[in-house]
């Protein structure tokens, strides 16, 4: 099976899908990048050249460069959207959002829903999220708390190249508007991925490592940095169970449930910031549902209330760590 990056997978499955369904369109600033490298075509691909190549088979009428107005192209989407097509809108840095959040949350979300389930509205919009790469307080942060929240969204968010593939595969596919959120430190991330086509419902958690003492959640890159944690302390005799949500809306409470019932410990590990994010949400849930399960208090592993930092120091202090995951671990072992 061949091994390939996320950045190889979600280029490859771009081009599969357009390949099996020509309403399938391309929009976002500089996916192609012609128009600003001297008159050389496909000079960019997007920032980490997800989209490059794709012009050459399939050109620009269906991979669309745009100008900088994400109000704009994403409220293009979303007509198109609505009169037959299937736009895949790269946002770029998701940090823009702010820009075109009335399209997304005031129309895109809503129009099922007041078209009384007559209108579909099958759409898809990627996103960079995440600290780690020096890009500052501007290009860095996690506001998939401010999508999940929303009604009539799907929120979906890889870990991995195998889960890129079967969960755009799915995002494309749907009916209903997709936020398909990449963490920009994952794209050389590279793991076993079939060259056939396979979707991964929306909904169903990932169970990434087992064990019985200790449920960790962890959202998209920290998947990584809690199986690590879970496989250092597995040497000491400690069974942690990773989950890792694939998607936050729907999100697998069942799964979750039924680990932190078995375990009776549960750390939620999620880059986004502590204040209504998903690390509070999800211990909400196991406080509600599952209370009667728990040895010890929920411990949320999450950035601090501020700014992404642009100096490296301070960055790399921001994100949770392993040994920030590892602390919160024996510290509701204690308990």
């Amino acid at each position: 099976m061949p091994v390939k990056t996320i950045r190889q997978a979600l280029n490859d499955t771009l081009r599969y899908e357009m390949r099996r369904d020509p309403s399938i369109i391309l929009l976002g600033e500089d996916i192609v990048g012609g128009a600003c490298g001297g008159g050389q075509e496909d000079v960019y691909g997007g920032v980490f050249g997800v989209t490059k190549g794709l012009v050459q088979e399939f050109g620009r009428s269906r991979i669309i460069d745009t100008p900088i107005s994400e109000s704009a192209f994403v409220g293009t989407a979303a007509g198109a959207a609505c009169t037959g097509l299937r736009p895949v809108v790269d946002l770029m840095f998701f940090d823009f959002i702010g820009v075109c959040f009335d399209q997304i949350y005031n129309q895109i979300a809503k129009f099922r829903y007041m078209f009384g389930g007559k209108q579909q509205t099958p759409l898809v919009i990627r996103g960079m999220i995440g600290a780690g790469m020096r890009g500052g307080a501007q290009h860095s942060n996690m506001l998939h708390p401010m999508v999940t929240m929303v009604p009539g969204l799907k929120v979906v968010m890889p870990s991995n190249a195998y889960d890129a593939k079967g969960l755009l595969i799915s995002a494309i596919r749907d009916n209903d508007p997709v936020i398909f959120l990449e963490h920009k430190t994952l794209y050389e991330e590279a793991c076993e991925v079939p060259d056939e086509e396979y979707a991964i419902p929306f909904g169903e958690a990932n169970f990434t490592r087992e064990g019985s003492d200790v449920t960790i959640v962890a959202i998209s890159a920290m998947v990584r940095r809690a199986n690590e944690v879970a496989d250092k302390l597995a040497k000491e005799g400690i069974s942690v169970e990773v989950i890792d949500p694939r998607t936050v809306s729907p999100l697998d409470e069942e799964s979750i449930i039924e680990s932190v019932e078995m375990t009776g410990r549960l750390v939620v590990v999620d880059e986004a910031n502590p204040r209504c994010g998903l690390a509070s949400d999800i211990a909400g849930i196991i406080a509600e549902r599952g209370f009667h399960a728990l040895r010890a208090p929920v411990k949320m592993v999450t950035a601090p209330h501020t700014p992404v930092p642009f100096a490296p120091e301070l960055e790399d202090l921001y994100v949770p760590s392993e040994e920030r995951i590892e602390k919160a671990v024996r510290e509701v072992l204690e308990a």
